[in-house]
């Protein structure tokens, strides 16, 4: 019988994690008396450097049910590498492994049919979202043309998928090869292979407390994904600066034709918006340029991505 474990990464979730915990174990204790996962299926949670009380809970968690494990990372690395600590931590102990957060946005119910697209031979399945009715205006237009955009740069990613997933051991095995510092696990899964499917689900409100997700912590994942996933950026920079660069050959040879018929055309007003043009140019250039060196200049560190303080085994 094939063994599954739950991997929620936490970070200051004390309001949350005893709701999630609980339906979680429910659905553990539910597939377990199906006969569809092994006795030793079980959960583990890692506190991604929390400062609230979100340690002691899953060493409380953990007291009562030896099925229940922990991982405490020596601080805050952030969301996708406290998932990616928590799916190593599991390689090796489970045939298989579903990630998902502690708000329980992501509907639990969902899990059954994962697992056994599972049993039928898939090593990743994707949950996507069938709505999001629980967004806002203005988080729910940002999403959809945050994946738009991800499309047109080139990025293999599922449209409203985040990060609920179930993913193989053959898949955690491959995962495992991946070395970048800047993780951007919704474009390195798909990029894995083999056989896939999705589940889809309704996104439900948060269980308790707030979402830990900022506006900056958004645009900074926005960004590592971009960077991350796709060269286009460079490129279309180089395709910008060969427009701006025609379009100002062209306006030289208007101002020199309309200059030799005759008329009178202002020089400063080329050299004025040919100054503004070619820096912003510039500029831009140097940012885009900037942050793609400077992530080669990080990964070329190989500093760890994380680092773990403490384990429940």
């Amino acid at each position: 019988m094939k063994t599954l474990y739950f991997v929620v990464p936490c970070y200051n979730e004390e309001e949350a994690l005893p709701i999630a915990a609980q339906r979680i174990s429910e659905k553990l204790d539910s597939l377990r008396a199906s006969g569809k996962v092994s006795d030793e299926s079980g959960v583990l949670y890692v506190d991604d450097g929390s400062k609230d009380r979100t340690w002691e809970m899953i060493e409380a968690l953990h007291e009562a049910d030896p099925r229940v494990l922990g991982v405490k990372l020596s601080h805050n690395r952030g969301h996708q590498n406290a998932l990616l600590a928590g799916l190593m931590s599991v390689r090796g102990r489970a045939d298989a492994a579903i990630s998902m957060d502690a708000d329980l946005q992501d509907d639990i119910d969902a899990a059954d049919a994962m697992w056994d697209k599972f049993l039928e031979g898939c090593d990743v399945v994707f949950g996507v979202r069938s709505a999001r009715t629980t967004d806002t205006a203005a988080k729910r237009t940002t999403a959809q043309g945050y994946y738009k955009l991800m499309r047109s740069m080139g990025a293999d990613i599922i449209y409203d998928h985040a990060d609920y997933r179930l993913m193989s051991a053959r898949a955690l095995d491959a995962l495992s090869l991946y070395g970048e510092r800047d993780l951007f696990l919704r474009g390195i899964v798909p990029e894995l292979g083999f056989k896939t499917d999705i589940v889809t689900y309704e996104r439900h409100a948060r269980t308790a407390g707030e979402s830990k997700y900022t506006l900056k912590k958004m645009l900074t994942l926005a960004s590592d994904g971009i960077t991350s996933m796709s060269m286009k950026p460079l490129r279309l920079l180089l395709v910008f600066g060969f427009v701006i660069f025609a379009l100002a050959c062209a306006a030289l040879l208007f101002a020199l034709i309309f200059s030799l018929c005759g008329g009178s055309f202002p020089g400063w007003g080329v050299a004025a918006i040919s100054a503004w043009g070619a820096a912003g140019l510039v500029l831009t250039g140097l940012g885009v340029v900037g942050e793609y060196t400077g992530k080669a200049y990080m990964e070329s560190k190989r500093r760890p991505r994380y680092i773990i303080e403490k384990e429940l085994k």
